[in-house]
């Protein structure tokens, strides 16, 4: 029973870091321009169109109340392990660009918080059975 408590709290403080990153990064990407943006560090946008910049942005926001709402609310509690696989692949993609443009410590960021999303996901995905 203790398990299930911790691996619930586990899970949660894996949510919650999840949807500060990305729930920053996506306020980050529909507000600011693309030289703002790498400016600020986020380099992944460089030659991007804004409106490609401002639809990850937005997708971002989405995740971040995707990983968090449904999960409290007991409202399609489906969508908190699909919002977490969503975050997955945005880091995998993220990872790749950064690590061509030779940005390993970036890349490597990616790849960390990669780490949370199936962790999510599969925990989750188990509880709703």
């Amino acid at each position: 029973m203790w398990h299930n408590n911790l691996l619930n709290v586990a899970l949660w403080i894996c949510q919650i870091l999840l949807a500060i990153v990305f729930g920053y990064s996506g306020l980050m990407k529909s507000t600011k321009t693309e030289k703002e943006l790498v400016v600020m560090g986020q380099t992944g946008v460089e030659n991007l169109p804004q409106s490609l910049i401002r639809f990850i942005g937005i997708a971002e926001i989405l995740g971040t109340f995707g990983i968090i709402l449904p999960w409290l609310t007991g409202i399609l509690p489906i969508l908190t392990p699909i919002a977490a696989i969503c975050f997955g692949i945005i880091m995998i993609l993220a990872s790749i660009v950064h690590f061509r443009r030779d940005e390993k410590m970036t890349a490597l960021m990616n790849l960390f918080l990669l780490l949370f999303c199936p962790f999510v996901a599969y925990g989750r995905f188990a509880s709703l059975s």
